[in-house]
């Protein structure tokens, strides 16, 4: 996984609103990006739906929030729709993104073990530095705690 100081690496991602975020476009501003594992599921829906709340918290704290998943566009779209979520989803299909930031890896569920995304939020600050990582350990309230780690940062 990466870690708190380093430079948090660039990339371009294609967004469900048809346009596309590089990280490196947004220096200046901090920029949570949640890592999940797949659109539709009742966790990743819990998830979205916490940040989606609490955008214009993230927002009045300059924070700009991105969701960043394996799933295409138009599932990012179909999830966006069905939920009404607020925040922008980037695919990342090739995994480029997440195993950059090490959070792709070794995973267990109902004793079976595979490799997936391991579900966390990394804050980039202002300067383009990794300045935090929160891992969900639980899912209901990560986003809370997320934009109270934020609102450590820019108060």
């Amino acid at each position: 996984m990466i870690e708190t100081g380093s430079i948090a690496p660039d990339f371009l991602l294609n967004t469900d609103t048809g346009g596309e975020f590089r990280l490196s476009d947004h220096l200046g501003t901090v920029v949570v990006l949640f890592f999940y594992p797949e659109d539709g599921t009742i966790g990743c829906t819990t998830e979205a739906l916490e940040f989606s709340a609490l955008g214009n918290d993230f927002a009045a704290h300059g924070a700009l929030l991105l969701g960043i998943s394996p799933d295409h566009v138009a599932t990012h779209a179909k999830f966006r729709d069905a939920n009404g979520l607020s925040v922008t989803l980037g695919a990342d299909p090739e995994l480029a993104v997440t195993k950059a930031y090490g959070l792709w890896g070794p995973k267990k569920m109902f004793g079976v073990a595979y490799d997936g995304v391991i579900r966390a939020t990394v804050i980039v600050g202002t300067d383009g530095k990794v300045a935090g990582i929160i891992k969900a350990s639980r899912i209901k309230g990560h986003a809370e705690t997320v934009l109270k780690a934020v609102i450590g940062l820019t108060d």
